[in-house]
């Protein structure tokens, strides 16, 4: 019997553990900081012509005055890509004392 309560103590101890790692793990991914101007991309017109749709997904390094220090692609049709890219020179975060890394996803649609 008292093993039975030890394993059943130590899975339950386990589990909590893991729960909360996994959930300190989730935190640390959501933005850091709020976006202060947000530039929507122009939908090409190649991509309405051949009825191109989808995300493009990119990775912001923001400096610390809030402006777009530099833009790294993901993910995305390319000729989404550089719409993307475009809108996302012009977005302006809330200042912060040190550079933060944003992961942005932006959606076209026709």
């Amino acid at each position: 019997m008292k093993n039975r309560i030890a394993v059943a103590l130590f899975v339950f101890l386990s589990i909590l553990l893991f729960a909360s790692n996994h959930a300190s793990a989730q935190d640390s991914s959501e933005p850091v900081r709020k976006i202060l101007t947000r530039v929507a991309p122009q939908y090409p017109s190649l991509a309405r012509t051949m009825n191109i749709k989808g995300s493009v997904r990119a990775v912001l390094l923001v400096a610390p005055n809030g402006a777009v220090k530099s833009i790294e692609m993901k993910g995305g049709h390319p000729v989404l890509v550089e719409a993307a890219q475009t809108a996302l020179r012009h977005w302006k975060f809330e200042p912060a004392p040190h550079e933060t890394t944003e992961i942005i996803e932006i959606r076209f649609t026709p």
